[in-house]
């Protein structure tokens, strides 16, 4: 039976193929995930490990607060020289810079002003030229800088940018715009890109006052004498410091490094694979029609298997050794495209500016494990129906003309068991969005098996559909292809179940951008109006390619001509009542003008006495039990404390907030975190605002590079666009589903033209032309894909109702974008074209007299 298998794949080697391909795409998605972001983390631990290779010792910082702006505690640079004094003590050398937090982050400009690396993010360093061994920089070309007014880039940003050494450019850091020349060109030890990110190493003071650590260091590495221990220095020194700092050896040192830069690459690498599983998911449904159209059309080769004395049990194994070589040989073709999609990703994710560093490409072997285990296991998976289908062949058929598989008893079941899957798949959506849990897996969880249950369900209920829907999407083909769009809508709904598996694979995707595009529609319109609701300046300074803009550009914004107010709005992280907490610092005195606060205990007046009090959400000021007078502990990043107030109490906006958290005075926020900065500048002006004015406040910012200013509408706007990155991001990876439907409705044509070979001769033979074969191939595709269009638009409307009723209470409105369903549309049209070309091509070009002999 081995040999009978292998044997009829080979002679059906384009069948093959093309089921192949469903398969291919999905597992070269999971591959290529595994590749990307093992090859980033390789990069990143090469650069940690060519720092802790020279290092026994590193003194940091501790992170007092997870995710603050300010980054982790830094050390007192006075510590140097005591660490250096020790007697087991070599080399002691303080360095600026931190690859996990924001605040390594500058702006470096050209001589014109144009932003240099224009994706991914800067990256300053203060580098000690006597201990080059602690920089995880190599020089390529010329000196490390030594003097203020110089500066190291790396190499491939001065190539893209065409600078040399010698070169001058302009550098900032929440401050205004210093010059320096470029007096060496350097790259990343051992790896082979940056991913987009730009590097500037400077002299340590330099760094300490460009990154307003005046006094202070990020960490200080420590080398032992000869036959000291690393545990036995890092004992020595711990005694020496303050609480807010930590003495690691360098294999702590270097598993705290990957382990906080391998939390970042496990939620790219579960989004992605998220989205591989869904292409996968799709190309089952293409995998299962493909092996029942073949069983269906072998059903007279499986009788004389039988006559010839095949059991049951072996027609079966014949059926899924077929099945499991086709998903071991698409799975491996999809771990070799996995390797050049994941150069792929890694450019798109350059494009979106969160580019990361490269080093040689990562093929682990549980890579490799998983990609074939996971496509040859769905594989399998979809072929069991058709293979059990198979063993019911009687022998008799093979004596019989037309011979085909007679019906199981679970067809007549099939709207009963469709009734019951698609009612469990809701209920488990349900459960994910309503059942109250705000664990993330305990929502997504359901949600998932929920959604692929319900599509399971519209899958198998679609077939009792079909008639209907091609009366309706198969009429333009009638009226305006003639005979041969007829014939093609006549043939569509020829074998129903068939057209409804087909298209099923597309409603799949096409569903899920319809809920994305409607749920991004429903946020963009609530986000909209929730920010015109919240501020109410007209003119808004924000943060130009960072997190936050320097105190200064707030301080130069609020003394520019015909500026009637601006109010700063600072933003940081704090930890408050044992968890981390949201601290904004707001200037009393003006905010009440720029900002509308929805007050629950207070009002506007309670600004003014601001002075050492504090305003918290409602909701907060509830679950613990606050009220006004009830004091506030703040532990800032750095470890400082200080306590404030209850003043008020307000309710934040659901939908994107502008303020929200705590929110204490200005003053005193600059006295309680280490490095403030602002999130936002909200500006009003004397007279109504114009072009004349935007021009004006945009000189007033232009030593501030980090900083921009805009009218309320074009600040919003921008706001609300962020959310097209995303939406975007996840248009181009469900495309691979998109993808998988198409290669499933031109293998299900190529074999219905299989099947179809005496008729196609017999309507060549009456006067059909090679075009109107093409035309009718052609139009029975796009009937198939708009059927699969009128399943899934509709059921991605519904889903996103579902989810957009589940985040009302937020804020989030339901609202149908129609030029995203007209575009999906369209899409359908276009992947019913591209699926029929090489059916259509096959049938035009079949002999007459060979194809009416066919049998």
């Amino acid at each position: 039976m081995t040999g009978v298998v292998l044997k009829g794949l080979l002679a059906r080697k384009t069948r093959a193929v093309l089921t192949a391909f469903a398969v291919v795409l999905g597992v070269s998605m999971i591959s290529g995930t595994f590749v990307l972001t093992d090859t980033i983390q390789s990069a990143f631990h090469t650069v940690f490990a060519s720092t802790a290779k020279d290092t026994s010792v590193t003194v940091t910082g501790r992170e007092v607060v997870k995710g603050s702006l300010s980054g982790k505690a830094t050390v007192p640079a006075t510590l140097e020289a005591k660490v250096r004094a020790l007697p087991d003590v070599a080399v002691a050398s303080g360095r600026i810079g931190d690859w996990t937090s924001n605040t390594s982050n500058v702006q470096l400009l050209s001589r014109s002003g144009t932003k240099l690396g224009a994706h991914g993010a800067t990256f300053g360093f203060g580098v000690d030229p006597a201990h080059p061994q602690f920089n995880p920089l190599a020089l390529t070309t010329g000196v490390w800088a030594a003097r203020p007014g110089e500066v190291v880039i790396d190499a491939g940003t001065a190539a893209g940018q065409h600078l040399r050494v010698g070169d001058s450019i302009r550098a900032a850091a929440g401050g205004p715009v210093g010059r320096y020349t470029i007096v060496g060109l350097a790259k990343l030890r051992g790896l082979s890109s940056t991913g987009g990110a730009t590097i500037a190493a400077f002299d340590v003071p330099t760094a300490q006052a460009l990154l307003h650590k005046q006094g202070r260091f990020d960490a200080i590495a420590v080398t032992a004498k000869p036959g000291v221990t690393e545990a036995r220095l890092a004992a020595e020194i711990k005694p020496l410091l303050p609480r807010s700092a930590e003495a690691r050896t360098s294999a702590e040192q270097l598993t705290a490094d990957t382990k906080s830069t391998g939390k970042t690459i496990a939620v790219i690498r579960y989004i992605l694979l998220a989205f591989g599983a869904i292409a996968l998911f799709v190309g089952a449904f293409v995998i299962f029609n493909t092996i029942s159209i073949t069983v269906a059309q072998r059903a007279r080769e499986f009788a004389t298997l039988r006559t010839l004395g095949a059991s049951r049990r072996q027609v079966l194994k014949s059926v899924l050794l077929e099945s499991a070589v086709v998903g071991l040989v698409a799975s491996l073709i999809g771990l070799v495209l996995g390797v050049g999609l994941a150069k792929g990703l890694a450019a798109l994710f350059v494009a979106l500016g969160i580019g990361m560093p490269q080093a040689a490409t990562v093929l682990a072997t549980r890579t490799v494990l998983v990609s074939l285990a996971t496509g040859t296991l769905v594989t399998l998976a979809a072929g069991i129906a058709p293979a059990i289908r198979a063993t019911r062949v009687p022998p008799i058929a093979a004596v019989r003309e037309g011979a085909v598989v007679p019906p199981t008893r679970f067809s007549r079941r099939r709207p009963l068991v469709a009734a019951v899957v698609s009612i469990a798949g809701l209920l488990l959506i349900g459960d994910g969005m309503f059942g109250g849990s705000a664990n993330a897996t305990t929502i997504l969880a359901p949600l998932a098996a929920g959604t692929q249950l319900l599509f399971i369900g519209i899958a198998m209920v679609s077939s009792s559909l079909v008639r209907p829907l091609a009366a309706v999407v198969g009429l333009p083909a009638r009226r305006l292809g003639g005979a041969a769009g007829r014939l093609a809508g006549e043939n569509a709904v020829r074998n129903t179940a068939r057209t409804a598996t087909t298209a099923g694979a597309l409603m799949i995707g096409l569903a899920l951008v319809t809920f994305v595009a409607t749920l991004g529609a429903g946020l963009k319109s609530s986000d909209k109006d929730a920010l015109a609701h919240q501020v109410t300046a007209g003119y808004v300074v924000s943060p130009k390619d960072a997190d936050t803009f320097g105190v200064a550009a707030g301080r130069r914004i609020a003394t520019a001509p015909g500026v009637a107010t601006a109010s700063s709005v600072r933003s940081d992280q704090a930890r408050v009542l044992g968890a981390t907490a949201t601290v904004v610092g707001v200037d009393p005195a003006t905010i009440g003008r720029v900002y509308h606060f929805d007050w629950r205990t207070g009002s506007d007046a309670t600004l003014t006495d601001l002075h050492d009090g504090a305003i918290v959400e409602a909701p907060y000021a509830t679950k613990h039990h606050l009220q006004v007078g009830s004091p506030l502990t703040l532990t800032a990043p750095d470890g400082r404390s200080r306590t404030v107030r209850v003043s008020g109490t307000y309710k934040a906006s659901s939908v994107d907030p502008v303020i929200s958290g705590i929110v204490i005075a200005a003053d005193v926020f600059d006295r309680t975190f280490p490095r403030p900065a602002n999130a936002l500048a909200l500006v009003d002006v004397h007279g109504a605002p114009g072009a004349l004015v935007t021009a004006r406040l945009t000189r007033a910012l232009t030593a501030f590079p980090d900083a921009q200013v805009q009218p309320r509408t074009a600040w919003i706007k921008d706001r609300v666009a962020a959310l097209d990155v995303l939406l975007d991001l996840f248009y181009v990876l469900l495309a691979l589903s998109v993808i998988v439907s198409l290669f499933g409705m031109m293998n299900t044509l190529i074999l219905s033209v299989f099947e179809r070979t005496r008729e196609l001769g017999m309507l060549r033979a009456v006067g059909m032309t090679r075009m109107q074969v093409r035309r009718m191939i052609r139009h029975e595709s796009i009937i198939t894909a708009l059927i699969g269009a009128a399943l899934g638009l509709p059921l991605g409307v519904f889903l996103a109702a579902l989810v957009t009723r589940a985040l009302s209470s937020q804020g989030v409105g339901f609202h149908i974008a129609l030029l995203p369903l007209g575009a999906f549309t369209a899409v359908a049209v276009l992947a019913g074209v591209l699926a029929a070309i090489l059916p259509a091509r096959r049938a035009a070009r079949m002999d007459v007299l060979t194809a009416l002999q066919y049998e």
